[in-house]
């Protein structure tokens, strides 16, 4: 599974495609320059169930931690992760 990320530097999305079409995505948007906000989590049928949502948030977390920025998760899905896993918490806003 590769994860790709877009950014247009207002919003952006970590996503994973299959066959030419978006089939989970973990949508943001900038609040400023140091920190953004998670606003929607979205896996096809096709990939539910094995993880993927938790993939792509590992791949958000790595990108804030690499550019010391902060998380604000309002996605109930990726507010969940936070919630049950200390370890990235790090990143929280």
């Amino acid at each position: 599974m590769i994860i790709q990320q877009e950014d247009d530097g207002k919003k952006g999305a970590f996503y994973i495609e299959q066959n030419n079409e978006r089939a989970a995505e973990m949508a943001y948007v900038w609040a400023g320059s140091e920190k953004f906000i998670i606003d929607h989590t979205d896996v096809s049928d096709v990939l539910r169930g094995q993880g993927v949502g938790r993939h792509l948030l590992d791949a958000v977390v790595q990108f804030a931690r690499e550019r010391q920025l902060k998380i604000m998760p309002l996605c109930p899905f990726a507010k969940s992760v936070f919630d049950k896993d200390p370890s990235i918490r790090d990143v929280l806003a």
